[in-house]
């Protein structure tokens, strides 16, 4: 789990909050005990308040976990494929941040698919930048009548189960309101033997991929021809 400052920052607001309502908590737990039931209310107020507070705040955090600033073309991942049969690839997706994971794909091509946030100009004036995630990569034929009927492979690359900004957006458009625009966005190479790859995201929101090496280059170039 990658925590960008703004992460950081949300996750201590909330537990300064907390630390507050614990206070207040202890404070009316007090007074009660002394008979002040005015001073005990009050403080019990102000220990619901910083705590629905912090409230807001984690929940605000968790719903950004995983996602990362994006402020220009940033490599996303790396892929690497192996060949281990007629249309059937071992695939290494590697972010920049260490993370790994190794699955099989079906089809002629690799797909990679991620989810882009931006928000309002309001918001981007108080320092929010667009954010990513990647979402799932899968195998992609490139014949229509195979891809309808062949067996399909996609695997998820996000294994997190809590509620994110994307789908609360979607699910709860009106309650988002500085969110500017939330979508996919996907790219896709052919599947070589000893392929590698590089993926990048634009700071406008797309996916682009590129061989990574020359060997790659010319052999998507004998693929194509």
């Amino acid at each position: 789990m990658s925590l960008t400052p703004f992460l950081v920052a949300l996750f201590a607001f909330a537990a300064i909050c907390l630390l507050f309502a614990a206070g207040h908590g202890v404070h009316a737990r007090r007074r009660w005990r002394e008979r002040r039931r005015f001073a005990a209310t009050l403080r019990v107020a102000w220990c619901m308040v910083f705590f629905a507070l912090a409230l807001l705040g984690a929940f605000a955090g968790t719903t950004l976990v995983g996602y990362r600033r994006l402020v220009a073309e940033v490599p996303v991942a790396h892929i690497e494929a192996r060949a281990l049969g007629a249309q059937r690839y071992a695939i290494d997706v590697s972010t920049p941040d260490g993370g790994h994971r190794r699955v099989e794909l079906a089809g002629d091509d690799w797909q990679l698919d991620a989810r882009v946030i931006k928000w309002t100009p309001r918001a981007v004036m108080l320092g929010a930048q667009p954010l990513y995630r990647l979402d799932r990569v899968g195998g992609r034929y490139r014949d229509v009548a195979q891809e309808r009927s062949a067996a399909r492979t996609v695997v998820a690359l996000d294994d997190a189960r809590w509620p994110d900004l994307w789908t609360l957006k979607r699910a709860f458009p009106e309650w988002l309101p500085w969110v500017d625009a939330d979508y996919g966005s996907a790219a896709y190479l052919p599947l070589v033997d000893g392929g590698r790859y590089d993926v990048t995201l634009a700071a406008a929101g797309g996916l682009v991929a590129r061989p990574a090496d020359a060997a790659t280059a010319q052999k998507l170039r004998a693929d194509r021809g």
